[in-house]
């Protein structure tokens, strides 16, 4: 039998399997798509998604082939200076187009060992006590013992569940492509300038080689929105809205995408879970929605792998529903007051003018900055330590830095002091005795995810910790 099998290998569904790997649980990855769309939605990595490619070991491999931007804000169309004092040891973004995202992803699960099929469609789900039967649209089935529904927005895994997906329908569509322009770059660049003075859903910019990555307003909603928009209709709205369509032509991909802003009620349902745009759809203002994915990926894999190892403490795996749907519905409310900014009516306009000026002030800018990269999220763990909760930045060692200290996926203690232990759960949790001028508390317990699951010197304390979060001591 499978341990695991992930639908749909995309970001998400590639980011779970490699933290699943990292645990040496036996994955399976099925996805529908023969080969790689080549479209690129995502264009890029927040802070708190670059931090996770370091505490993985894969931030080099993504710096290579990306370009840091540090622009703050990125809400509503308004964009500040990156604030002072980020609580991140990487203030930045990495702009990396979305197939190259997959094509790294792919290449490090690949090295862990993980098993992809493509051409793979999944029609039907039966899940009884001890695993889940998965039916292929060849007629074949497979066994396993959990499966991740990873599949987007119109998730197959999510309605063969009957889960939930309230929310509001799309009510503007946007057309974006990529193609070449036989316009002049400067005067291209002029007519962007113009209508995006009252229409921010406009624009186009240079992909390399000659072609543009062009976004407009659609004439209304279609129909059939699984329908890509033809070269026509994006031009005859270009030259609504500029008065030119830049003699766009040779289109590498086209598509659609609509404000439909929609959450599943439950991210599990016994032994299948949902995460990324399975789990939630939203517009893509403040580029959060291949981010958050990846950043529920990031919580649930070590979670699963613990229920597969046999050692994850009661309530563990329904810790991922718990923490991971407030932060996905704190991200859809905020792409809805981004769409309100976004609109061209006067109240909208004088909205968008003072919620400029409120983003001048320090304080809202880092705040409005820490919602949108993620690095501000802080799960509920009780009352404790001001850090718990909060996942912990990389902080400088001694004798090193401390997401050096987590590829593995493993727990952490970072002791200062010298005088605690992890016995009874040194398999699933590395000891490291050194110090940080950074770093303000005696020791700190980190989940696999960086999370501070405890903060003190106390052992008493640190014991309770661990048996909440890493299980039942052995040995």
């Amino acid at each position: 039998m499978i341990d695991v099998i992930v639908v749909g290998g995309g970001p998400v569904g590639l980011m779970l399997a490699g933290e699943l790997r990292l645990h040496d649980v036996h994955v399976l990855v099925l996805e529908k798509l023969a080969e790689p769309t080549g479209q690129s939605r995502g264009q890029g990595l927040h802070a708190r998604s670059v931090e996770m490619m370091d505490q993985r070991g894969l931030l080099d491999r993504f710096r290579a082939v990306s370009e840091e931007y540090r622009v703050g804000g990125l809400f509503g169309g308004i964009m500040k200076p990156w604030p002072d004092g980020l609580d991140t040891a990487h203030p930045y973004g990495l702009a990396t187009p979305q197939p190259v995202t997959e094509r790294l992803f792919n290449e490090w699960v690949r090295e862990l060992g993980t098993e992809i099929r493509r051409g793979c469609e999944v029609v039907g789900l039966d899940q009884d006590g001890d695993g889940v039967t998965v039916g292929l649209a060849d007629g074949t089935h497979l066994r396993s013992r959990y499966v991740v529904g990873c599949d987007g927005g119109r998730s197959t895994v999510r309605r063969l569940l009957g889960v939930g997906f309230p929310g509001e329908p799309a009510k503007v569509e946007t057309l974006l492509g990529e193609m070449h322009l036989t316009e002049d770059p400067a005067t291209v660049a002029a007519v962007v300038e113009e209508v995006r003075k009252t229409q921010l859903r406009f624009g186009a910019a240079p992909v390399g080689d000659g072609a543009y990555r062009l976004v407009v307003p659609a004439e209304g909603v279609s129909e059939d929105r699984t329908l890509p928009p033809t070269l026509e209709e994006f031009k005859q709205q270009l030259r609504a809205f500029s008065g030119t369509d830049f003699g766009a032509h040779s289109p590498r991909w086209l598509s659609r995408f609509g404000d439909a802003t929609r959450q599943a009620e439950r991210y599990r349902v016994g032994r299948v879970l949902l995460a990324g745009d399975a789990a939630h759809i939203h517009p893509p203002t403040g580029g959060q929605g291949l981010n958050l994915g990846i950043q529920d990926a990031f919580n649930l894999g070590w979670k699963l792998a613990a229920e597969v190892r046999g050692w994850a403490p009661e309530d563990l795996l329904d810790s991922y529903h718990a923490e991971r749907h407030p932060v996905g519905a704190a991200v859809l409310d905020n792409t809805r007051a981004q769409i309100a900014l976004l609109g061209t009516d006067p109240g909208a306009t004088a909205l968008r003018g003072l919620f400029s000026k409120l983003m001048d002030f320090e304080e809202v800018n880092r705040y409005v900055t820490e919602m949108i990269t993620a690095v501000g999220v802080r799960y509920d763990f009780g009352e404790g330590h001001e850090l718990l909760g909060r996942r912990l930045r990389d902080v400088k060692l001694k004798q090193g830095r401390l997401y050096e200290l987590m590829r593995g996926g493993r727990g952490l203690l970072l002791d200062q002091t010298g005088r605690l232990s992890v016995e009874g759960w040194s398999d699933r949790v590395d000891h490291v005795v050194d110090t940080s001028e950074e770093l303000d508390v005696p020791a700190v317990l980190l989940r696999p995810d960086g999370h501070v699951a405890w903060a003190g010197e106390g052992r008493r304390e640190l014991l309770d910790g661990l048996c909440r979060w890493f299980g039942a001591a052995t040995g």
